[in-house]
């Protein structure tokens, strides 16, 4: 599934590609629900971007939201397989296209998502925490800062351990299970330990391995396992810089040992069992 890094990469590209100043003229669909078969809201889609100038793309955790100068954004999740992309109108639709945005110059926007756990909808510019999907996440790392001491203050009392923390939308906005693993390894923080067990210095430092491993990631275009592309279908490099996420076998980059696998509630950790004894 697409990370923060993943869904920040594709922010930057649909800039790069200046669709920023475009103005949409039609919205189209394919008529299939999207995330929970849930119908895809067209008509909301339409009185919100027909005739509306797109004035910016912003992000929030693993959520895109495209700034109209009307009074409503659309809001994008990229799912498990969702793609956003800015492409000639005259291009045939892809397979499991189920979106499009028609743009005033000639292209399309159109997501593109085979699993159709994705969700495109509308939402109140200004007002975007008061929707149902972003009401309850916490703050951005990148675009908001982790506030000192916010970790620590959560982590207290909690039994569930660190990973599963982290991967806490509520606690952190965009971290998802490839990068929880770089960030612990960074940290030297074992994924076996319980949140509450966390030191303010311990809380301190994964707050700036998140930091870290996510602006790098950014730096990279983000990262492809098997189908993400940024907006003009260009797979992200980060993969190639990945120290432990995928290394199980492999010697850990720090003392050697060999990096180690295990499955949690069906995701699996990779960690250095020397490295990450705290």
């Amino acid at each position: 599934m697409p990370e923060l890094p993943e869904v920040e990469s594709v922010r930057r590209d649909l800039v790069k590609r200046r669709l920023r100043g475009t103005t949409v003229v039609r919205v189209r669909g394919s008529g299939k629900p999207l995330r929970m078969n849930t119908p895809v809201p067209m008509a909301a889609l339409g009185r919100a971007a027909r005739g509306r100038r797109v004035v910016d793309v912003k992000r929030l955790g693993k959520y895109l939201m495209v700034e109209l100068d009307g009074a409503s954004s659309v809001l994008v999740h990229l799912g498990m397989t969702g793609n956003l992309l800015v492409v000639p109108r005259h291009q045939p639709w892809a397979p499991h296209t189920h979106v499009v945005f028609e743009l005033d110059d000639g292209r399309d926007l159109r997501f593109v998502d085979p699993r159709r756990f994705g969700m495109v909808d509308t939402v109140r510019r200004g007002h975007e925490r008061e929707h149902v999907a972003l009401a309850g996440l916490g703050p951005d790392p990148i675009a908001e800062g982790i506030p000192e001491g916010h970790l620590w203050t959560r982590a207290r009392g909690k039994a569930a351990r660190v990973k599963p923390f982290i991967l806490d939308q509520r606690i952190v906005a965009g971290v998802g299970n490839i990068y929880a693993s770089e960030v612990l390894w960074l940290a030297r923080i074992s994924p076996r330990r319980r949140a509450g067990r966390l030191g303010a210095e311990d809380a301190r430092a994964v707050a700036i391995a998140i930091d870290h491993v996510l602006r790098f990631a950014i730096d990279n275009g983000g990262t492809t396992l098997r189908d993400f592309v940024d907006a003009g279908g260009e797979p992200g490099e980060n993969g190639e810089y990945l120290l432990v996420y995928g290394r199980d076998g492999h010697p850990c980059p720090r003392c050697r040992t060999m990096i180690r696998r295990q499955v949690d509630q069906g995701r699996a950790t990779y960690f250095c069992p020397t490295c990450q004894k705290r």
